[in-house]
């Protein structure tokens, strides 16, 4: 199901959001606790040091262990999530590609385009001569084990939590001596974060939510747009199914969300319609409470789908939509 809903959301919406189901445990998300990080007389890099000691071995999100001579002079990315980081730890002039959907920051415009993030071109990611592959939770499991099997270093990245995002930012920037830089990113991520969570614990009675990040689908448990939902102090309704999938209207409308969240730039291929205009024409859906209150809120999808640096924005966003003015 997931891998259907990773086709769609490419394919629609540039809404990259389906997971490669690898192992993600606490190294392959860039916890620079599991990062192994030796010189080479094998002495351990001092800690919190802010120059990145090479040879650098780290493990990607499949378990596979890299290691860098030197930092990477050519990177390509096949995610836009991973292309926002990058650029956020200021490697615009390593970035030699970048995936057909990278439209954030206004630099990736630019940027050599090496297909899409599902099934990237690997002729194009090989021409543009990259010592770094950096993939993201779209890549399809064959497209991985392709760009492997051609000798490219390739790290595969699967955050699933706010947790890995910042650990994945703080990994990239010691695996491209960008530390000082991931540091910075990531401390004021953590500020953000925690000033959602001190409005989140003055709420005494809580909201229920509902996303629909693409038509006709919701996110559950076990993936990061609904831990920003339980962050933000709300509750999400679809919480009760793990992971990505399509909606049961009639189950919607039973649930009865305080607030309805909905991408800006969501539309049904077979009937035009945006996602607000599915929403107030859906049967038995002027009965929710949100649509009564008029709580149907549109949000930049990228805010929300992107597991990158602005995925604290979206937080906020969440936070605003379910407690106005909450955050100080």
């Amino acid at each position: 199901m997931k891998r259907i809903l990773l086709v769609l959301a490419a394919a629609m919406l540039t809404v990259m959001l389906a997971a490669c189901g690898t192992d993600n445990s606490a190294d392959t998300t860039g916890n620079t606790e599991a990062v192994s990080t030796t010189t080479p007389e094998g002495s351990q890099a001092p800690e919190g040091a802010k120059s990145t000691v090479y040879p650098l071995t780290v493990k990607d999100a499949t378990g596979k262990e890299i290691t860098f001579e030197k930092a990477p002079q050519k990177i390509v990315s096949t995610s836009p999530a991973e292309t926002e980081m990058l650029f956020a730890l200021g490697l615009n002039d390593q970035i030699v590609g970048v995936s057909d959907y990278d439209n954030y920051p206004e630099e990736a415009k630019s940027k050599t385009k090496v297909g899409g993030v599902v099934e990237p071109n690997t002729e194009a990611i090989v021409a543009a001569g990259s010592d770094l592959v950096v993939s993201g939770i779209s890549i399809s499991e064959e497209a991985l084990n392709h760009l492997n099997s051609l000798g490219l270093t390739v790290f595969a990245s699967d955050p699933k939590s706010v947790d890995d995002v910042l650990n994945e930012i703080l990994l990239l920037g010691q695996i491209t001596d960008k530390q000082p830089e991931a540091t910075a990113l990531v401390d004021q991520m953590k500020a953000d974060i925690q000033k959602v969570k001190d409005a989140a614990a003055t709420v005494t009675d809580k909201k229920k939510m509902y996303i629909e990040f693409s038509p006709g689908w919701t996110v559950g448990s076990g993936e990061f747009m609904d831990e920003l939902i339980t962050l933000a102090g709300g509750i999400n309704i679809a919480s009760d199914v793990a992971g990505w999938y399509q909606i049961n209207e009639e189950k919607i409308v039973a649930d009865n969300p305080d607030v309805i969240l909905y991408t800006l730039d969501g539309m049904d291929s077979d009937s035009g319609k945006t996602i607000d205009q599915l929403i107030y024409s859906r049967a038995g859906w002027d009965q929710i409470q949100a649509v009564k209150d008029k709580q149907v809120i549109g949000v930049d999808g990228n805010l929300l789908s992107r597991p990158g640096p602005r995925i604290t924005q979206g937080l906020l966003a969440i936070s605003n939509a379910l407690y106005p003015g909450a955050v100080k």
